[in-house]
């Protein structure tokens, strides 16, 4: 069956994140920046911001831990924006080509709820989905396999109809082990490509 359903992921996808944006406006350099990420555990730290809790109560229980860092740890939530460098272009080409020929569209995104509608005021093609699964509203992320049957449940759709697309191979993975078909991002050269591969194979 031909995936009819196409559903995105919005960071390094459709926008580009990278904590390192903010941080080097605090630290010398990028290595001075990995050493504080590494330090503090951010990834860790961050998927709990992803998971509903607030940027405010994850900020202070970890400047407690790292007291000589708190004013960068702090700063990352009201100043999340400035980690977010600009739309990913080539991409949003591509979701405006499928929107302007009516293909449904969702997506299903690793994002703090409250600045996930930050971000959808700041890029407005976020708003052009039919539904957001974001992770913070669900206080699940990806890749646990409940987050991906949120969408199904909620817009009535079979798996086997979705195609997503993410740049994590362990969401791409968790997608394809509930019933999607998906395509891992690189690129958006190679997201066309693979999308004109799959409409072939559907043909």
């Amino acid at each position: 069956m031909s995936a009819t359903n196409y559903v995105f992921d919005v960071g390094n996808v459709l926008v580009d994140w990278n904590p390192h944006y903010l941080f080097r406006k605090m630290f010398p350099d990028d290595a001075a920046i990995d050493a504080f990420l590494a330090e503090i555990g951010f990834h860790t730290w961050n998927l709990e911001q992803d998971r509903g809790r607030s940027f405010a109560q994850g900020g202070e229980m970890l400047a407690e831990r790292f007291p000589h860092h708190r004013a960068a740890i702090v700063s990352y939530g009201p100043r999340f924006q400035e980690a977010i460098s600009d739309a990913i272009h080539g991409t949003v080409d591509i979701l405006t080509e499928l929107r302007d020929s009516g293909a449904p569209l969702y997506a299903i995104t690793n994002f703090n709820q409250d600045t996930f509608r930050e971000t959808q005021k700041r890029f407005p093609f976020l708003t052009w989905f039919r539904d957001v699964v974001v992770s913070g509203d669900e206080r699940l992320v990806k890749p646990d396999p409940e987050i991906y049957r949120v969408l199904f449940r909620r817009n009535g759709l079979a798996p086997e109809t979705c195609l997503f697309i993410d740049d994590s191979p362990k969401n791409v993975d968790a997608a394809e082990a509930v019933g999607m078909k998906a395509i891992r991002f690189t690129s958006p050269a190679a997201l066309r490509k693979a999308l004109a591969d799959h409409r072939r194979a559907a043909a």
